[in-house]
């Protein structure tokens, strides 16, 4: 894609020390750090349909090198998970250039996203698509007993392989719960219900940028997805809070608040 290598070198010549893209090799995508405009890399530079959790990748880059800035290719979930990270203090946002790529009509309706698309665009066409609710709806129309056994049957398919947070562009703890022994039992699969799940979901509340790559990654297809969605929605309703929409508003989660505060969400 001709676009994407004439702005790689943009970035490159205007100050950026590095560029996190995609790069094509025998078929198949692959995260790239080109440093050089010159690089053989550029002309392997691609966008395609392939996703990785960059964010990932620059927690460490940025650690690794205090100094330098780092310019990388965003779709709408990877801005919103950057700023999220940003938040938490584990990017800064001021030593990275956002390049903005918008998902295409296919891709917005086969992932379902809530904003298929990065605040600026430079790459691609802002599209718009509804986020499917389709196993929230049949879920919550369940009663409580029916709901219980519905995803206790989902989640006997797990087989512990992590996934689903290996994936995770906000899964950034050295020290995870998953792998706590006085939590999560070793050696047992599928894991003992509803342990494993719940304490992920619950680590994800405030924090989860929907973009699907639990779900993707997850080879026994368990709809994690609208579970985590669920809980979003639910911060929003009670809380007014969508992780990754704001770069200044911070997760009610990660702070007390006034007493005032308090007293309101009691009344709630």
């Amino acid at each position: 894609m001709s676009d994407l290598k004439s702005l790689i070198k943009e970035k490159l010549n205007d100050g950026a020390d590095a560029f996190l893209c995609l790069k094509e090799e025998e078929g198949t995508l692959l995260p790239a750090l080109i440093t050089d405009a010159d690089s053989p890399d550029l002309e392997l530079a691609a966008v395609g349909e392939a996703r990785y959790p960059l964010g990932k990748i620059l927690i460490d880059l940025l650690r690794e090198y205090p100094d330098k800035r780092f310019a990388v290719l965003v779709r709408g979930c990877d801005e919103r998970a950057l700023i999220e990270l940003s938040k938490l203090e584990q990017v800064d946002l001021d030593r990275l250039v956002m390049v903005g790529v918008a998902c295409t009509e296919e891709e917005a309706r086969a992932c379902g996203c809530p904003r298929p698309y990065p605040s600026e665009v430079a790459l691609g066409e802002k599209v718009e698509a509804a986020p499917g609710r389709e196993t929230i709806a049949e879920v919550e129309s369940l009663s409580d007993a029916e709901r219980l056994r519905w995803w206790k049957e989902e989640f006997s398919r797990c087989i512990k392989c992590y996934g689903c947070r290996n994936i995770c562009p906000m899964c950034f703890c050295k020290d995870c719960a998953l792998e706590n022994p006085h939590l999560v039992e070793p050696g047992v699969i599928p894991p003992e219900f509803p342990s494993f799940h719940v304490i992920r979901a619950l680590d994800m509340a405030g924090r989860c940028i929907d973009c699907g790559l639990c779900e993707e990654a997850c080879p026994a297809d368990i709809p994690l997805r609208s579970l985590y969605r669920r809980m979003q929605e639910i911060m929003e309703e009670k809380l007014g809070y969508r992780a990754g929409e704001s770069a200044e508003e911070k997760s009610p989660l990660s702070f007390l608040g006034s007493e005032q505060d308090i007293k309101k969400l009691e009344r709630e």
